[in-house]
């Protein structure tokens, strides 16, 4: 009977857990956004302002940010914004690897054949891991490395605690018909699976 207990435990907390994170973060973004509104725009419209206003200002600036920052003119601008933060010692490591890993995931860079996910096999082991092609050549990398057809592959840990990158020979790896999301995603919870004994998902085994 215990056992069985902590299993709906569970079962219901991983059930929760997604929903709930999912509706604080947009809760602390609406309340920052209706926070924000209420400065910026209710001193204009006094009473008329409606709740709801701070979400759609919200969202209005996320996609006029994009625009802006697509604009060639406004690369210049940025540069100048991004200063103190790429030149202060502790603060430039954060945010030079924030910013990295965020444009490896921007839309521009998944147009790119950097960028592909794959099986990593080495050989003689039937072993397979799957990674993220971030440098399809070492050539320009220094000296000390080894030189040839060899690509980088990062290989991410289970639940986001780190992951490693390797450099290998090209056809250790195969690429695979999984998008960059989709692989992080099943690597965040290692690939578990929810299908039951008779393989139709949904089902968790007990």
């Amino acid at each position: 009977m215990t056992k069985q207990l902590y299993q709906y435990f569970i079962r219901g907390l991983i059930t929760a857990l997604p929903l709930g994170l999912t509706v604080y973060f947009f809760y602390v973004f609406l309340s920052w956004s209706e926070m924000l509104a209420m400065q910026l725009i209710r001193p204009f419209i006094g009473g008329f302002y409606v709740p709801g206003m701070g979400l759609l200002l919200g969202i209005t600036g996320i996609f006029l940010l994009g625009f802006l920052v697509s604009q060639r003119a406004a690369v210049r601008l940025l540069s100048w914004v991004e200063l103190p933060f790429t030149n202060l010692p502790v603060v430039k490591s954060i945010y030079s690897s924030l910013k990295s890993f965020a444009d490896y995931f921007s839309p521009q860079h998944n147009q790119t054949p950097q960028q592909a996910v794959v099986i990593l096999r080495m050989p003689g082991q039937d072993l397979e891991v799957v990674g993220l092609v971030t440098r399809q050549r070492v050539d320009d990398l220094p000296a000390g490395f080894l030189q040839g057809d060899r690509v980088a592959v990062y290989l991410p840990m289970g639940y986001m605690i780190g992951g490693y990158t390797v450099f290998v020979p090209r056809d250790w790896v195969q690429p695979i018909d999984m998008s960059v999301e989709e692989a992080m995603r099943s690597t965040l919870f290692a690939f578990m699976s929810t299908a039951g004994n008779d393989g139709s998902p949904g089902r968790a085994k007990t």
